[in-house]
């Protein structure tokens, strides 16, 4: 007998390599994968995903594909006047578009990621059959015209799901959408035995280091790291730190570096495609970011047993990482805090301890547990 199946769509444009599209991925992945009532599809726009194909074409994924593939890499992706150019763009061009995709596929489920505010806009100006889904993806920051405008548009929404109680706790805080459609749902990072066969990948030609991954932006911080790591290596010249990524503030990273003659201490390898190797060899994961929501490094370097060193950012990594527990957490832009903190990662008597309960903590983000926790959701609010 044929199963009708439920279709959930996937709208997540961005302009770089970010976590979400990871989320997005192995989220569609897991509910087709396990959820033999569900069907999910990705929409690439713009080619948004075409960077991701090979990976989605391998997870048997549907792309829907609408204008040139390669379309988005003429949008100016990096400074925040030209990043918040290319949204509007992208935004006017969707509108008719994302419009009459929905009203012609009627996608049991339309889950929005990032540019959120088109399908809200055509959520609250047209009728559709598709319940929208408002995935939060980071800490939203909302301003007096964007907290009225998702006010009215969240009466017509029929889930929020938020990847931290913290957040969770916000968006109540905020009474912009009825308390009884928000819900908690966390992120699908870890899959198991894709991690662990890519750790076994490449060998890592570097010893005796720390690691850092994320984009080379401002909420990264990793001028600041930069700056506090060099202060240990005045003390401890063997130790390394590595970090890996691309992004806008490289050129002041680099020279940052050349400035202080750190280049043998200080390595930047750019963005890695795998980058379990690193953690597996690592002395220790350090997170620097001003704030995350969750913080997928921080899970996968838990996944990876690596001591974790984090900030105190809000509202992820404060909920992930308890100090002395599962990792070490240093308040945010203090350096000489960072430092104690460092060292007492590094001679902590109980390493293995804490490595043991950040990898207890970090089962509830496989793509598993995230498929139980979608589609308990959906039956329950649809009646599957």
């Amino acid at each position: 007998m044929e199963i009708n199946k439920k279709k959930i769509f996937y709208w997540s444009p961005s302009l770089v390599n970010i976590a979400t599209n990871k989320a997005v991925i192995n989220s569609a992945h897991a509910m087709n994968k396990y959820g033999k009532e569900f069907e999910c599809c990705i929409i690439n726009f713009f080619g948004e995903f075409e960077k991701y194909r090979s990976i989605i074409l391998e997870k048997e994924i549907k792309l829907i594909n609408y204008f040139n593939k390669s379309l988005i890499n003429y949008f100016p992706k990096h400074g925040k006047i030209k990043s918040r150019f290319s949204f509007l763009v992208i935004f006017i061009m969707s509108f008719f578009p994302l419009k009459n995709l929905i009203k012609k596929k009627s996608p049991d489920y339309l889950i929005i990621h990032l540019i959120t505010s088109l399908p809200l806009l055509l959520l609250l100006l047209f009728n559709f059959e598709t319940k929208f889904i408002l995935r939060i993806s980071g800490f939203p920051k909302l301003g007096f015209f964007r907290k009225i405008f998702w006010k009215l548009a969240l009466k017509k929404i029929f889930i929020v799901t938020c990847p931290t109680k913290n957040t969770f706790d916000y968006i109540i805080k905020l009474n912009i959408v009825d308390p009884e459609k928000v819900r908690l749902l966390y992120d699908p990072v870890i899959i198991v035995k894709e991690i662990l066969d890519k750790k076994k990948e490449k060998k890592v030609s570097y010893n005796n280091y720390f690691l850092s991954v994320g984009r080379l932006t401002r909420q990264k911080n990793f001028l600041f790291l930069c700056n506090a790591f060099k202060k240990i290596i005045n003390k401890n010249k063997e130790y390394k730190l590595i970090i890996a990524g691309d992004g806008e503030e490289k050129k002041r990273i680099i020279k940052f570096i050349n400035e202080n003659d750190l280049k043998d201490n200080i390595i930047l390898i750019g963005h890695q495609n795998n980058i379990f190797p690193y953690f597996t060899n690592a002395k220790g994961f350090i997170l620097s970011s001003l704030w995350e929501d969750p913080g997928f490094v921080l899970l996968e370097a838990a996944f990876c047993r690596v001591p974790v060193l984090s900030s105190n950012s809000w509202p992820g990594p404060v909920e992930i990482i308890k100090d002395n527990f599962n990792g070490i957490i240093f308040e945010n832009n203090n350096i000489q805090n960072f430092i104690d903190k460092f060292n007492l990662m590094s001679k902590h008597q109980s390493i293995d301890l804490l490595k043991y309960n950040n990898l207890k903590n970090v089962k509830k983000f496989t793509i598993f547990r995230h498929y139980l926790s979608l589609s308990k959701i959906l039956i329950k609010n649809n009646k599957i």
